[in-house]
């Protein structure tokens, strides 16, 4: 169109009436911004009209993409992430069958708008946002969001400060409020959705308070209290209808505020700790320092359930056996930002982090001698609710963090369960208030656990640092020296190679052209273990393990050949689940690629050969498989 935009318009039509029609553009201002769109429309046919299986489906995707320039405004940024496409828009894409996006479920789009007053700690913010899944067609719409944030400041700070600080200098709190609106619902009935009734809307206010002060120089004292205020337009009034035998709600419209607050105070330090090994152990290790952080805190929040707030009610009832029952309520239960939790809250929390560090010698240091993490973190948390009426101690919390290598860590958390379940009037198993080592069970079984790693193996990996080599023939560093003779051969030698491309980059020491074959193949594993069924003999739940392997590489065994794989294991099924194949020769003026599902219910191939020139890149030719998942396509 211009300097600035392109537009590309392509067509497709099939012989039995499927049609599709799409438009990409690109679009750039220097300095200003940057980015592109993709709008597709498809309309598929499948069998034949009059029979029972014919059908004709419409389905569109729109995909835009938004950049701004740093430098075109620094104190506005506007960015755009949308990618939406209507459920049946991918099984109906032949181009989906052969690219990673067939597997997704899920997707979702972001408008962002952002200001930041220069020389100000206000910043201003609207979004939209837009999250739907494929596979039952539900859209999650949330616009618009607004966000107004004050960071953190320090309201009594004097400007002019004369001696020491005071203790009131350093309170400092921050602000953050936010408007949301936001509506779930299917896909073809979204746009029936009334926007008083069906849309959740509120408001929410935070202003968080704090305090740092130093007890005896080595103890940190953190108190700290948060207020938190929500608005809404509605409430829910919940009874029971007697002649119908159901409840009935009741929607009031007004404007209501939910306020609440919780404080706490916390207490933490360091603790240090060396240790020097034994001489006959030798002097590698010079020393072993261990870190330990211990963090105690209290928490206390007032029982928001109390009548006097106003946020929950109750209902009566007679069932069908005559027994009369109680239903405890909130009003603003649909509220978007939640509602203020039931029963008093005074918790005693506790931490306890570990770091353990060994420093050896290291002759190619330059301060001879390196650390080694032998454990990176080390944490174990739990908390004591005394306000609750049982089951006051919360699950243990453990994780650790090893550095393996210089690039790879291991990270391994587990939960584990204090108390023991017995079966309820209906069969069911509950956790009673009653620890496992009064049952003679130990004083934790462990509920779950799990860990996640990916790591990229390519040329690299298993190549050894070559060390520089050195004489070692006993001779004098000037012998080592080249000399003016030396020199000059060396200069000629290296015009030779100049002149006739001989160089050591193309070729080996004989001469020979270099082969070299790039690859690489990345591996993402996750294994977790959780609670399975329940053994109703020992009163307790049996463990299940649970685990996902994915995997995909690249190889290129010349310069213009290039073959690339993904696939994922099922461990349930023990077999592959999904497999995507890929081959590409790069032919000079044009590309070839051969794209092939090899197994699974969309096994398929897909053969596309084109001219590499962006100005002739329609010129091409693709074949098809037949048939896909046991649709045929037209």
């Amino acid at each position: 169109i211009n300097d600035n935009v392109d537009l590309a318009l392509r067509g497709e039509i099939y012989t039995k009436g499927s049609w599709g029609i799409s438009a990409h553009s690109s679009y750039v201002k220097r300095y200003k911004f940057r980015g592109s769109f993709d709008i597709s429309f498809l309309t598929t046919i499948s069998g034949d009209k009059g029979s029972p299986d014919y059908s004709k489906m419409q389905n569109f995707q729109v995909i835009w993409s938004h950049q701004q320039d740093a430098k075109a405004n620094p104190a506005l940024n506007f960015s755009a992430s949308v990618n939406f496409a209507t459920s049946g828009y991918s099984r109906n894409d032949l181009n989906s069958y052969y690219n990673q996006n067939f597997t997704e479920n899920t997707k979702s789009s972001t408008v962002n708008a952002t200001y930041r007053r220069p020389g100000s700690k206000w910043s201003f913010s609207a979004t939209a946002n837009i999250a739907q899944r494929s596979q039952d067609s539900t859209l999650a719409v949330s616009f618009p969001n607004l966000t107004v944030t004050m960071s953190q400041i320090a309201p009594f700070k004097r400007k002019k400060s004369v001696g020491g600080e005071r203790w009131y200098e350093k309170i400092k709190l921050s602000y953050s409020g936010q408007f949301q609106n936001s509506l779930t619902a299917q896909q073809n009935v979204f746009f029936k959705k009334s926007l008083i009734k069906d849309w959740r809307n509120g408001m929410r206010h935070s202003v968080p308070v704090s305090a740092t002060f130093s007890m005896f120089n080595y103890i940190n004292i953190s108190p700290s209290i948060s207020m938190n205020d929500r608005m809404y337009t509605s409430k829910i009034r919940r009874q029971w209808d007697t002649q119908a035998s159901r409840e009935i709600q009741d929607t009031i419209h007004g404007f209501y505020n939910i306020f609440d607050f919780n404080t706490s105070l916390a207490f933490d330090t360091k603790v240090y700790g060396f240790y020097k090994p034994m001489k006959f152990l030798g002097d590698k290790v010079q020393m072993i320092r261990h870190v330990i952080t211990p963090t105690l805190s209290f928490n206390w929040a007032p029982d928001f359930g109390n009548p006097m707030w106003k946020y929950y009610d109750f209902y009566e009832y007679t069932d069908q056996a005559g027994n009369n029952r109680r239903v405890d309520y909130s009003y603003f239960s649909h509220g978007i930002f939640g509602v203020p939790g039931r029963g008093k809250s005074g918790s005693l929390s506790f931490n306890l982090s570990n770091n353990l560090e060994m420093k050896v010698k290291d002759e190619n240091d330059s301060t001879g001698s390196r650390k080694i993490s032998l454990i990176e973190n080390l944490s174990l948390s739990s908390s004591y609710n005394f306000a609750a009426d049982s089951l006051r101690l919360s699950p243990l919390q453990t994780s650790i963090m090893l550095r393996l290598v210089k690039n790879f860590n291991l990270n391994l958390s587990a939960t584990w369960d204090p108390y023991v379940y017995k079966l309820d009037a209906n069969g069911s198993p509950r956790q009673v208030n009653r620890f496992r080592w009064q049952e003679g069970k130990g004083f934790y079984k462990l509920s779950s656990t799990g860990t996640s790693f990916s790591y990229t193996f390519n040329n690299d990996t298993f190549k050894r640092k070559k060390k520089e080599e050195k004489d070692t023939s006993g001779t004098d560093g000037e012998d080592d020296e080249p000399t003016e003779e030396d020199s000059f051969s060396n200069r000629a030698e290296s015009r030779r190679r100049n002149k006739t491309g001989d160089n050591d980059e193309s070729s080996d020491a004989d001469g020979y052209a270099k082969w070299d074959c790039p690859w690489s193949l990345s591996v993402n594993y996750s294994v977790s273990y959780g609670y399975g069924e329940f053994d109703k003999v020992k009163m307790d739940y049996k463990g299940r393990w649970t685990q996902n392997l994915s995997f995909s590489g690249n190889i290129r065994p010349t310069k213009n050949w290039n073959f690339s794989f993904s696939a994922s294991y099922n461990f349930d099924l023990k077999k592959i689940a999904y497999m995507n194949c890929s081959v590409s020769r790069d032919l000079h003026c044009f590309t070839m690629t051969a794209s092939f599902v090899p197994m699974g219910p969309y096994k398929s191939y897909n053969f596309h050969i084109a001219v590499k020139s962006s100005l002739l890149k329609d010129l091409k030719y693709d074949k098809r498989s037949q048939g896909s998942n046991n649709i045929r396509w037209y």
